[in-house]
Parts: structure tokens; sequence; C-alpha cells
């Protein structure tokens, strides 16, 4: 049988050894999020975050046609400034780990490679899900299905803003996914911690979180469960600024044709532009709060199941 070429990191391998609670990390917001040196200095902000939540950082990502869990410094260095990487999705991630590629991690993807590895936390920016217009395009993002299907506990806040959320919502119901808001009623909306829309759940300590993960196991239920966490209101940008910048970059994406993959990194940038950088800003924020949610969720397990 063919054997997946894995790496640990010497600081996850000990954590392992140690029993000590671990999170999950992407690598696309290294590759696909931001310029060298941000990029890098935003993903060791990111490690931090969940080394003081009590837990231990696992950044994820393909290099060379090895799966690794967890980074070396001079690992994250090199793949903040690599060029040509691929984003890693469910359906490529096998190819490019055999052809020896190099690739980042999307939700999907990384949402994988934590359960291989024994990871049960996952910290992320805001997932994918269904697109505007879907109805035609059928463009319906490959994390909804996994969420279905791997037993992890995914942090973010809520789903990107540029998407069809309420649709999100009625996929993730469908799929049986647990959304689960912690502290509000609201569902968030990324760059803003409130929507119109209603949460399906609500939790509000790390200690349900925990104990809503262990009863699905228990139960045997296939999936994982969706913990929308809303970004501090502090640098938060309020959905009555954005949604007319969501509609303009929406609008320019429709005229210069853009479809498929190049939708989300073309509007993010777009919105970037729109926004004079304010919401790359509270993107490092919402992102930097889940990581240190998820930090106390992997040690809240971890004390759960000791």
């Amino acid at each position: 049988m063919t054997s997946i070429p894995m790496k640990l990191s010497a600081e996850i391998a000990q954590a392992r050894d140690n029993e000590k609670p671990v999170v999950a990390l992407e690598s696309t917001i290294i590759t696909h999020g931001m310029p060298y040196p941000q990029n890098l200095e935003v993903a060791q902000q990111v490690e931090a975050d969940v080394r003081e939540a009590g837990a231990v950082p696992a950044t994820i990502a393909v290099m060379d046609g090895t799966l690794h869990i967890g980074l070396e410094a001079e690992d994250l260095s090199n793949l903040a400034q690599a060029k040509g990487v691929a984003k890693l999705s469910r359906a490529d991630m096998a190819v490019c780990i055999a052809t020896g590629g190099t690739g980042a991690t999307t939700v999907a993807a990384t949402m994988i490679a934590a359960h291989m590895a024994g990871i049960s936390v996952f910290a992320t920016g805001g997932i994918g899900g269904v697109h505007k217009g879907a109805e035609f395009s059928f463009d319906i993002s490959a994390d909804l299905l996994e969420l279905a299907q791997t037993p992890v506990t995914v942090v973010a806040a809520g789903a990107k803003a540029i998407l069809d959320v309420s649709k999100t919502l009625e996929v993730l119901e469908t799929q049986g996914v647990p959304v689960i808001a912690f502290g509000q009623d609201s569902f968030p909306a990324f760059w803003s911690a409130t929507s119109e829309l209603a949460a399906p759940l609500r939790l509000d300590s790390v200690d349900a979180i925990a104990q809503a993960h262990l009863m699905r196991a228990a139960m045997g239920l296939p999936g994982g469960q969706l913990i929308a966490n809303p970004i501090p209101t502090a640098s938060e940008i309020p959905a009555e600024i954005l949604a007319p910048v969501i509609a303009q970059a929406q609008q320019d994406a429709d005229l210069h044709g853009i479809t498929g993959k190049g939708v989300t990194p073309y509007l993010l940038q777009r919105i970037f532009e729109l926004t004079e950088g304010r919401s790359l800003t509270a993107n490092i924020a919402l992102v930097r709060n889940n990581a240190r949610l998820a930090g106390q969720i992997a040690a809240a397990l971890t004390a759960a199941t000791a």
C-alpha cells in the first residue's frame, strides 16, 4: 500500500508525545492572502496567539511532495516567499503530493490533513460557501461538504461576506453540520461582527463547544462543527459600509468575466482596494481572534479527555 509522505515538525512531534492540545492552521493565507514579508509576520503572530491560548500551532502545507504538519521556522519563511504555489482542496491535494508539488491548504485540505494527524481543532479566517449566482454557476465551495464528513471543529468568523451567506447556511443545514455562534445569536458576517441572519445554534463557553465535539464522536455522527466567532467590534467594518463595496466588487468581477477559482481572490483584492486596506486589517484581526479561541477549545478538549 502506498504510504503518505507526512512530516511532523519537532514542536508537533513533542506535543503529540506529551498529549498537548494542538490547533491546525491553513497556509493559503500565507501564499495567497498577502505579500511578503507581511504574510510571514501575520503567520508568526497567529502561531503565537495559539501558543498564548494554551495550545501548539500546526501550520499545514505540502512542500516538495511532503505533507507538513507544523512548519519549522525556515519552512514557514520559505513558504512565505515561494512563487507559483498551488492552492489545494480535496480534489487536487493527493495529486500535488504524488507528483512532488508544493501547495498551500484551503479549509477543506487543512481539515483532511488535521484529521489524518489526529488534530481535532482548526482555526481559519472564514469558510468558503455558496457563491452569489450559484443557481446558474453551481459554484459551491468544497469546504461545506468537508465540514459534513471530516470530524474537525473549525473556528471561523462565519462565511466570507462575498458569498451568498443565507444559501451557505442552507447547505450546511442540509449536510447536518452544526453551525454554532460563539457568544451571540446573530451569525457573524466575516468583516462584520453581526448580520441579519440568526445563527442556528449558540454556545457561550469553550467547555460547551468541546463537549459538543465529543458528543458527536460518541454518537458516531460524521463531520465536524463550525464555530462562528465574531470579529472584535473594535476591528470590524460595519455591514452597511461593506454592502455597497461588495456589490461594486461583484459588478467589476462580472464585467471582467472572472469565474471559478478566480472569483474569490479577485473579489478580496478589489474589496481591499475599495476599502483602502481596511478589509485586510480586519481580516488579520479576525484570524488572530479565531486562533485564540481555537487554542482555548483545543485545551478544553484535551482537559476533557485526560
